[in-house]
């Protein structure tokens, strides 16, 4: 099994999507560790607030058939890839990592740069792995976290799914 770490990300009808996401992930791979749910404004565009977290799971799933899966699950929740890349969306599923992996895996590069170059991608991942590092850096995450000078604004807001407030595991 591999450990995988994914980023989920909505600005279009948030709170409804960003459940449907858990939601899928959960059926899919079972138990996910999830982090707080931060809001964050848009990067690249100009477009409304986006809802973003990290959520942890095991697979047996290689890394192309998981991103097969991951695009199915946005394309099930009304992902239009049509427009420009830097856009609004309904859903955005990510792998950021996947085991220790690193290069590119079926078109997937690993680990995904967002990781350290995007606030709502390594707050949460720091929050949920601190202590574990970076597949290239030879830093943990919250090591990353703390010394990293992004300006990105970026909150907390409370969300429960599942019956569930939000950071948690199922």
């Amino acid at each position: 099994m591999a450990q995988v770490f994914v980023s989920v990300g909505s600005n279009t009808d948030r709170e409804r999507y960003t459940r449907s996401a858990l939601d899928a992930l959960q059926q899919h791979f079972g138990s996910l560790l999830i982090s707080s749910v931060y809001e964050s404004e848009a990067v690249g565009f100009e477009g409304d607030n986006f809802l973003n977290l990290v959520a942890e799971f095991e697979t047996e799933l290689s890394v192309s058939e998981l991103s097969k899966r991951l695009k199915r699950i946005e394309d099930d929740n009304g992902r239009c890839r049509k427009g420009p890349k830097f856009s609004g969306r309904t859903l955005d599923i990510d792998i950021l990592t996947y085991d220790q992996y690193v290069g590119v895996f079926s078109g997937v590069q690993l680990p995904r740069d967002e990781v350290t170059k995007n606030a709502f991608v390594l707050q949460p991942l720091a929050e949920i792995a601190p202590d574990i590092k970076h597949p290239e850096l030879d830093m943990t995450y919250a090591e990353l976290w703390g010394s990293s000078q992004n300006q990105q604004k970026l909150w907390t807001v409370e969300f429960e799914w599942a019956g569930h407030q939000l950071p948690c595991r199922t």
